[in-house]
């Protein structure tokens, strides 16, 4: 990894499948009743290792391709091409900023966050000698991790169209956590692609490509990244300030439909006075959900506690008041 030369302080693997769902007709893509032959003794061992979901399996596909015909042609100091023209591409208008050039090439500048499920890098996606962009390059770990040690709750209304797929995701087998990483990039691209159409807090959703998504990069002009809401420490005009947004945030969300499903201090940043909510992957259908009502009221009750804890007043922060208000929002009461 090279050395970036900024402040990041604030802010495909193959998968051994242990499912018992898929015959070798299934794992080999044979059709039922053809075998291979016996395998001898001195035969190589077989170096596949797992099912990988069909985009991923395309990905790969792209990026070797990609290996051969571009690798000697990267600029000096790239990682790769702008993969911009084969990714789910975010939703219109675009920002200004944001550059969809497919001469543009992606350089890797640092770590901006490590954790369970996936990490955060910083990339830069600049055309050589023109326009660039700082993004933020959040990818979901494969099925060789343990992912989303809490992910049955949030799982619940979301429904795989195949039932084999279905079954791979309840048994927990490392095709069906690679399902689920996978599932998880679905949901927080398109959560954040429907909240940013109309003007939630969230970051610019800029592209999906397999398990990695592409995210507009919160920082100041020294390319400072946004500190968390937990980091700062607000005078009493600006911490009400941040309630009301944090409040008007939260009715976006209801009249979607959703709530957060791990609202939290710490993944809520502030950027240039304004309150912007991130890492939406366990978003949460109020409807769909059978615990939708209680994955609101946490959420609610997280986040107040942390402002009546700083100096807001209680009946200002009230979680059951806010909660019942949600709801009504939502028009669930």
């Amino acid at each position: 990894m090279r050395e970036h030369k900024f402040d990041l302080s604030t802010s495909d693997s193959t998968f051994d499948d242990d499912s018992s769902d898929y015959s070798a007709a299934d794992d080999y893509d044979l059709p039922r009743g053809r075998m291979r032959r016996r395998r001898a003794d001195d035969d190589p061992q077989p170096q596949r290792s797992g099912r990988l979901t069909e985009a991923e399996r395309v990905r790969l596909a792209r990026v070797r391709d990609d290996a051969y015909t571009a690798a000697q042609e990267l600029p000096d100091g790239a990682d790769r091409w702008s993969t911009w023209g084969d990714a789910d591409q975010g939703p219109h208008p675009r920002p200004s900023w944001l550059v969809t050039d497919l001469a543009a090439a992606d350089t890797e500048l640092g770590v901006l966050k490590t954790g369970k499920e996936a990490d955060v890098f910083v990339i830069e996606r600049a055309v050589p000698g023109g326009a660039g962009c700082l993004l933020a390059a959040k990818r979901y770990r494969g099925g060789e991790h343990r992912l989303f040690h809490r992910d049955a709750g949030y799982l619940e209304g979301r429904r795989m169209r195949r039932s084999r797929e279905t079954r791979a995701i309840a048994n927990r087998s490392s095709f069906g956590r690679n399902l689920i990483a996978e599932q998880w990039a679905v949901a927080e691209f398109a959560a954040l692609s429907r909240l940013w159409t109309i003007g939630a807090p969230v970051p610019y959703p800029v592209q999906r490509d397999g398990t990695e998504l592409l995210l507009e990069f919160l920082c100041d002009a020294e390319r400072h990244g946004a500190p968390r809401l937990a980091q700062v420490r607000p005078e009493p005009d600006e911490l009400r300030e941040l309630w009301e947004q944090l409040v008007a945030a939260l009715e976006l969300f209801a009249i979607e439909g959703l709530t957060h499903g791990d609202l939290s201090a710490y993944n809520t940043l502030v950027h240039d006075g304004h309150l912007m909510l991130i890492d939406l992957p366990q978003v949460v259908d109020l409807i769909a959900n059978p615990a939708g009502r209680e994955f609101l009221a946490r959420d609610v009750a997280n986040i107040a506690g942390w402002f009546r804890a700083r100096g807001l007043p209680e009946d200002v922060a009230d979680p059951g008041a806010l909660t019942a208000h949600l709801l009504t929002t939502a028009g669930l009461d």
